[in-house]
């Protein structure tokens, strides 16, 4: 299965609870060389090198690629970080390798960039504006109507982005909106988009573009969680989801991919359903986080690793599905501000469906909840069925035995204890 010619330079590796599964599948079809800012751990097993590289500096990032490229047969870059997609795809365009150019990662990474370019296409899309301020926000609000989405332009992982009900809502979460941040994003002046809200359910389509053509691979049912804000509580893929017959989905993820140039690549595209049809809330310029391609190769057979490499290499990927079932993810977060004690989880119980049980928090670990911070999860389950339905209720079944011990943060006054 792998090349005896073949090394995929992958910048920065993300961490082993969320990301190895990628980097043993992607290990199973080339040579990789890790670029990263550390010496590999966990990450060296699937590796044949590495390379110690700021992986944020593009500058830095080329020198160490041309290094490899002097004694290896450098084939692609793979990158699955979001704050990372546009160093690598510097690096790809220096050295002249396939990959999603420089200006289609920008048209991803900057949300406004995203919002204009579907404008022009004439695709569905939230009625938006781009403000600076609080009294631009206020008369884009006016101007859209209550209620609206808060949006910094250049995060992710919904950091900062909120639901605004009423003008009286406005100026604490604009406050948040402004105070959001992610190592290694761009900032910007006019950094808030104020958005039409839609209602609706949201989904999450995970594909693959080889020369030009779109394809999907998985899709996600999401949930939503911690209002106002937009925290991912969950995530259910099925290999037989209706949805991804859909040919009013298929050309709008087409239409948009083709938009914003993105010809060569793996992206993670947001929608809504909604009365008017499927609406674009965003397109990332890799595969989606939280487990989603997991869920997605246990759900159908297509391993998202052997497909990202594939597309690196600019090879056709094999996107047979060789299983049908539905997968379930659901992350866990406290009521409030804590101080972790303790969290138990259940064993694994293949009889039962439930895959995977995992703590993500430990005694002694502070979780703050949004606004103060994002992605406070305390543990995650993660189950499988024949059907969405029964997925669920084994979801259910095993977030029911998660236990947390826990002492809340008062933040003003200091902690007191609670279970």
């Amino acid at each position: 299965m792998k090349p005896v010619d073949g090394t995929v330079l992958v910048v920065g590796s993300g961490t082993q609870e969320y990301r190895e599964y990628l980097l043993r599948s992607a290990a199973l079809r080339a040579d990789l060389w890790l670029l990263d800012a550390a010496a590999p751990t966990w990450q060296s097993p699937h590796l044949s090198g590495s390379t110690e590289a700021e992986p944020s500096d593009a500058n830095s990032l080329i020198r160490a690629a041309r290094s490899v490229a002097a004694s290896r047969k450098v084939r692609g870059v793979l990158c699955y970080d979001e704050a990372l997609i546009l160093p690598a795809a510097q690096v790809a365009e220096a050295l002249d390798l396939p990959g999603p150019s420089v200006t289609a990662v920008r048209n991803c990474r900057d949300k406004h960039r995203t919002r204009a370019l579907l404008r022009d296409a004439g695709l569905p899309q939230p009625r938006y504006a781009l403000v600076a301020d609080l009294a631009e926000a206020a008369a884009a609000a006016e101007w859209i109507g209550y209620p609206v989405v808060l949006k910094p332009r250049g995060l992710g992982a919904s950091r900062g982005v909120s639901l605004v009900r009423s003008a009286a809502d406005l100026t604490g979460l604009f406050a948040d909106a402004r105070a959001a941040h992610y190592p290694g994003v761009p900032t910007y002046r006019a950094g808030i988009l104020v958005e039409e809200y839609l209602d609706g359910p949201e989904i999450s389509v995970d594909g693959a573009v080889h020369d030009g053509r779109y394809t999907p691979m998985f899709l996600a049912r999401k949930e939503i969680g911690l209002s106002p804000y937009f925290e991912e509580t969950g995530h259910m893929v099925s290999a037989g989801d209706p949805l991804l017959a859909d040919q009013a989905l298929r050309w709008v993820l087409a239409e948009t991919h083709r938009a914003l140039g993105f010809a060569d690549g793996i992206t993670h595209t947001e929608l809504r359903l909604t009365a008017r049809g499927f609406v674009v809330i965003e397109v990332n310029g890799r595969l989606g986080g939280d487990l989603i391609p997991y869920l997605g190769s246990l759900a159908t057979g297509v391993d998202p690793g052997l497909v990202a490499v594939d597309v690196a290499m600019r090879t056709p990927p094999d996107l047979t599905q060789d299983r049908a079932r539905t997968t379930g993810i659901r992350f866990l977060y406290p009521p409030e501000h804590c101080r972790v004690e303790d969290v138990t989880v259940p064993e694994a119980d293949a009889a039962k469906g439930l895959l995977r049980s995992v703590a993500l928090a430990g005694p002694g670990d502070e979780l703050r909840l949004p606004p103060l911070d994002y992605l406070q999860r305390y543990a995650y389950v993660l189950c499988e069925a024949g059907t969405p339905a029964a997925c669920a209720a084994r979801l259910d079944a095993a977030t029911a035995e998660v236990r947390l011990e826990r002492r809340p943060l008062d933040l003003a006054l200091g902690e007191r204890a609670a279970t």
